[in-house]
């Protein structure tokens, strides 16, 4: 009995440690580039927009403007767009889209800089936590590119 009471002590102890390990493992909800954004000025320091990431439902990601934060003389159209973008507003504008899942990051997407018009390619990853994200715009090879860090809005705590 006392032999039998061991074994099951022992595959319970086994059986808790690969649930620990699992749980641990995942990635925090907090850490995914899902939800809402703030868009910094590099120059200024000044929030440009806000910006909504979401998971399609082939797994990829997309994001939308769904605030811009302008004063008079701002650019609140994309008159720099080509297409079927030209001359729409920036609010509800598409900007990111296509990104897949790769190691830590999100990559091989799309980034549209409605300042330029131009389209770029572009990988995102989370940092501090899943409050910041990393977000690397490129022609060609990533190294060659430039990077901005947004900042994680809560939208509903006001």
């Amino acid at each position: 009995m006392e032999h039998h009471n061991l074994l099951l002590s022992i595959m319970l102890g086994i059986l808790c440690s690969f649930i620990f390990i699992h749980s641990y493992a995942q990635e925090p909800v907090s850490n995914t580039p899902e939800g809402y954004w703030k868009v910094v000025d590099s120059t200024t320091g000044k929030p440009k927009s806000i910006v909504k990431i979401w998971k399609t439902s082939n797994q990829e990601l997309m994001g939308k403007v769904i605030k811009v934060f302008a004063k008079a003389g701002d650019i609140q159209r994309c008159t720099a767009c080509k297409g079927s973008q030209y001359n729409q507003p920036l609010l509800g504008m598409t900007i990111i889209s296509g990104l897949k899942p790769k190691h830590q990051q999100w990559s091989n997407g799309q980034l549209l800089n409605p300042e330029n018009g131009k389209i770029y390619s572009c990988a995102l990853r989370t940092l501090d936590n899943g409050n910041k994200l990393n977000v690397r715009n490129y022609i060609g090879l990533p190294y060659f590119g430039r990077a901005e860090t947004w900042e994680r809005v809560d939208l509903l705590s006001g």
